[in-house]
């Protein structure tokens, strides 16, 4: 963003981007910095599972006792993706093994039709022994392998992560990874590229309420344009103490 103390120079801002899956409501929240400050205030006082990937800030942030954090197993996978080049016949090995765990999620997902318990248990059968599989084949190889080439980087990354990862079957609501969080994103990193900017920290907090509007009405297959009306309509006469009933899709559920 443009810093107006300083003629002509900028600043790298940041847009922290939290999605609850089950209301399917997205919130980004800008801050001027990458610090754990940011999410330790905005989660101040939550309780359950937090889904990430591997940023060093988020295990301070796990750190509380009342929040369990899950892995992302994209973030894993990205990194196999990444050593293709340099170790072709391992990195197809695990990507392999990824594709299948991704092909049996799509079928418990489609069986259990949104029965959490029931996901949660075929999971355990048929999703957790692929995900064994490559740690055991990890460990394995580990060590066939230097530790800062990429292929080494991503068994290590994996093998660091492996107790997040099993945290995702605690929980049939919990998905594999944070891809839906990453789709949110995408009209951001879109936009970026075309206004480059933005003009100032409180024109950044300003766009993170739009982007936060934008696509929670998106999530929720809510017109933007409809709900503005209504909620204009309804928010003079509307209890303070009840604003989340004027979220999109609320109204809906």
């Amino acid at each position: 963003m443009l810093d107006s103390d300083k003629k002509g120079s900028t600043h790298q801002g940041y847009q922290w981007v939290y999605h609850d899956p089950l209301q399917k409501l997205v919130l980004f929240n800008y801050r001027k910095g990458r610090g754990q400050h940011g999410p330790k205030e905005l989660l101040d006082g939550y309780k359950g599972y937090v889904q990430c990937d591997g940023y060093t800030v988020y295990d301070k942030i796990g750190l509380d006792p009342d929040i369990t954090m899950a892995g992302c197993l994209v973030h894993a996978r990205r990194k196999f993706v990444d050593a293709r080049d340099q170790d072709q016949a391992r990195a197809e090995k695990a990507l392999a093994i990824f594709s299948e765990i991704y092909r049996e999620e799509r079928a418990i997902k489609e069986a259990a039709a949104g029965d959490a318990e029931m996901r949660k248990e075929l999971r355990l059968q048929k999703v957790l022994p692929l995900l064994q599989q490559i740690k055991t084949w990890i460990q394995e190889e580990q060590f066939k392998v230097l530790p800062k080439s990429a292929m080494g980087k991503a068994m290590t990354y994996f093998i660091n992560q492996y107790p997040k990862f099993e945290v995702i079957f605690e929980d049939g609501r919990i998905e594999l990874d944070n891809n839906l969080i990453e789709n949110a994103i995408r009209p951001l990193a879109l936009g970026r590229k075309n206004f480059l900017f933005a003009g100032s920290h409180k024109a950044a907090q300003n766009a993170a309420m739009l982007y936060s509007f934008f696509g929670s009405c998106k999530m929720q297959g809510v017109n933007p344009q409809q709900w503005l009306e209504d909620t204009l309509q309804r928010i003079p006469n509307h209890s303070i103490q009840k604003l989340e009933e004027l979220l999109p899709g609320y109204q809906k559920a």
